[in-house]
Formats: C-alpha cells, sequence, structure tokens
C-alpha cells in the first residue's frame, strides 16, 4: 500500500523573510546606480567616451609589451642596423675625411684614429667615442667630430700650445702651461724655450707662470727654472746668472719684483755677481768668483763678506 508524503506549504514567517531580503536587494541596486550616475556625471566625458579611453590604455598596454618583448629579442638593434646597412648602400657612408685646426701635431695620428670609421654607414659612425680617442693624443686640447653628409666626416682640433720644455733625466719633453707633456724634443729644439727641472717641476708649471708675471722686464730673460726641494725656485737667466727665490707664492714674487727694480737701478744681470741668494728677509747675498771664501762661506750658511741690504738699493757692504 502506497503513501504519499506532503510537504509542509511555507508559512507566514518565511514570505515575510523572502519578501525582505527582495527589497534589500532592489535598494542596494538602486543606491549602486545612483552612486555611479553621480561619479559619471562629475567626469568630463560620457559613458561611451570613457569605454574609448579604457580601450585605447588596454591596447597601448598590448603594444608596449610587445616592444619590451622585441627589445629583449633584439629585434630593435637589428632594425637599426639594417637601415644604417641601407643609407650606405645609397652612398650615405664615410668616404673622405677632413681634419681642421692641425698646426704642430701629427697629422697622419688624427687619421689614425678616423680611418677606422672609414666605410662604415653614417649612421654607424660612433661620433663621441672618435672624439673620446682624439682627446687621448697628446697635442689634442679640445676635438669636435661632425658628419658632412653624404660622405665625409669633419673633425676640428684644437691643440695644446706649447710653453716651455721639462728637462728629465734622460730627454726634453715640450709641455703646456699646465705641465701637460706633448712630445719629447732634442736639446737642440730645446733652445729659445724655457725650460724647467728639478722633481715635480711639470706640476708646478702653472705657478711658475704666475710668479714670472710678476715682473715682466726678467720675464722674456729667464732661460731655466729649477723646482728645488719640492718648495721653492731657483732661476737662471739667459746671463748664466742664478737667482734663489725664497718659499712662499708671496715671498718669491715679492722678492723678485724687488730684484727686478734693483736689477733696473744697479744693472745686476750681466755683471760679473754669479749667484743672487734672496731667501733671507732684508738681503741679497752675491757670490762672486774671484772671491773664494765668500763662495765658500755662502754654500756653508754662515754669513758672506759680501751682501746687499734689498733696502739700500745694491750698495756693497763689507763685514
Amino acid at each position: 500500500m502506497s503513501q504519499t508524503i506532503r510537504r509542509k506549504g511555507t508559512n507566514a514567517r518565511k514570505a515575510a523573510a523572502a519578501q525582505g531580503q527582495q527589497r534589500k536587494v532592489r535598494a542596494a541596486k538602486a543606491r549602486t546606480g545612483s552612486a555611479l550616475d553621480t561619479a559619471m556625471g562629475w567626469l568630463p566625458f560620457t559613458e561611451k567616451q570613457l569605454q574609448r579611453i579604457f580601450l585605447v590604455a588596454i591596447l597601448g598596454g598590448a603594444v608596449a609589451l610587445v616592444c619590451v618583448v622585441a627589445s629583449f629579442a633584439g629585434l630593435p638593434t637589428l632594425a637599426g642596423k639594417q637601415m644604417a646597412l641601407v643609407a650606405g648602400q645609397t652612398g650615405f657612408e664615410v668616404k673622405r675625411v677632413e681634419v681642421r685646426g692641425v698646426k704642430n701635431i701629427n697629422e697622419l695620428k688624427v687619421y689614425e684614429k678616423a680611418l677606422a670609421e672609414r666605410d662604415r654607414a653614417m649612421p654607424l659612425v660612433d661620433i663621441e667615442g672618435l672624439r673620446q680617442d682624439l682627446l687621448g693624443l697628446s697635442w689634442v686640447k679640445d676635438a669636435r667630430v661632425s658628419r658632412q653628409l653624404p660622405d665625409t666626416l669633419v673633425i676640428d682640433i684644437v691643440e695644446r700650445e706649447p710653453h716651455a720644455v721639462l728637462r728629465k733625466a734622460d730627454r726634453f719633453v715640450l709641455i703646456d702651461e699646465t705641465g701637460h707633456e706633448l712630445e719629447a724634443i732634442s736639446r737642440k729644439d730645446a733652445g729659445g724655450k724655457l725650460i724647467v727641472s728639478g722633481p715635480g717641476a711639470g706640476q708646478q708649471v702653472t705657478v711658475l707662470g704666475k710668479l714670472l708675471e710678476a715682473a715682466p722686464a726678467l720675464k722674456p730673460r729667464v732661460a731655466e727654472a729649477e723646482w728645488i726641494g719640492n718648495r721653492r725656485w731657483n732661476l737662471t737667466f739667459q746671463s748664466g746668472q742664478v737667482l734663489a727665490l725664497p718659499e712662499g707664492d708671496r715671498e718669491s714674487a715679492g722678492a723678485l719684483v724687488t730684484f727686478a727694480r734693483l736689477d733696473g737701478t744697479n744693472r745686476l744681470l750681466g755683471g760679473k755677481v754669479t749667484a743672487f741668494d734672496m731667501r733671507a728677509k732684508d738681503r741679497i747675498y752675491l757670490r762672486v768668483p774671484e772671491q773664494e771664501g765668500q763662495e765658500l762661506a755662502l754654500k756653508a750658511g754662515s754669513v758672506p763678506h759680501t751682501a746687499v741690504p734689498a733696502s739700500e738699493g745694491g750698495e756693497t757692504e763689507n763685514q
């Protein structure tokens, strides 16, 4: 005998709860739509325009991703090289090198650097790299490299100016006003140029130049300057006479000015005195070849027999 089981009907409490839940959902949807509408109202474009913006942003991101992947794969480099090769095949490649501003430097050294770019497509020429190579040449103070289409590299050189000759133990080296070494020269070629010597003299050339500027009348008469003990200068004039200056930039410049004044009134240069010592503050000590006792006394560091007080205009004083 079969028996039918019947489910109990929904009671009033459950029905009321379901209706309440549906009302809450409708209210939430209404509030959400209202908030979105309000936000859209603040924006300076429509919903349709906003959709387009989102689409463009998505496409832009995709393009950027493709570029990154291509970069890792080396495709841009390959494309750039291919374009450069095409330019070279159409005549845009280095066939000529024009060098300007060369006077003292060996021009062949410049061409040796530039000829490494010969027959290379113009877009592939490393302009800055070539410039740095040229700056490595001893005579080159500055350089500018430019392309002159379709087939010429133009190199403008600014040379260093020779200023003096640095005497080393085994050779003579031409230097500029900063002490930068330019090239080795013979003793004959060093003639007529200011010669500097002594350990560290090359680094003191700028200081020496300022010192000699303090006495312009004496500057062209100085044949050699020796840097002594890394602290002071001995100047040798064209007459062969030597002037020992004191330590310190201000002290040495003041002594040189005093010596120039005394030479102007007493004609010290070209006379019998072979050496002038101005290391003392108030006297110039003289070395006279005919009086060996004075020379020995000066070497020993004692008071010599003959001295010229700087304040007395060069009159001799016998002691």
